[in-house]
């Protein structure tokens, strides 16, 4: 069994300056990433305003395919108009970690 995570730090439009704007650009974000079944949830920054960092995580039989979900995670994040990705921190574990 493998498991895997990534964390996206997301700067989100200016106009996100309330938490309840703030809510509005994150929920469809992290409902969107749930058709790769994974789980996500905002990890931090949940006070920030502007900013939103956004955990997945996934588990699978092999490495490859836990690389493969986490890649489509990270396109999908990149690839939508209303938050920057600033940075995605990726770690995969194995059977041979402790």
């Amino acid at each position: 069994m493998f498991t895997g995570c990534v964390e996206f730090d997301l700067l989100l439009p200016e106009d996100s300056r309330s938490l309840k704007a703030k809510r509005s650009y994150v929920r469809p974000i992290i409902a969107s990433l749930r058709k790769y079944e994974v789980a996500v949830a905002e990890v931090s920054d949940q006070e920030v305003h502007g900013r939103s960092t956004i955990g997945v995580a996934a588990v699978a039989g092999d490495h490859r395919h836990v690389q493969e979900i986490l890649d489509a995670c990270e396109h999908h994040v990149a690839g939508r108009p209303e938050a920057e990705l600033l940075s995605a921190r990726r770690r995969v574990f194995g059977p041979e970690d402790e």
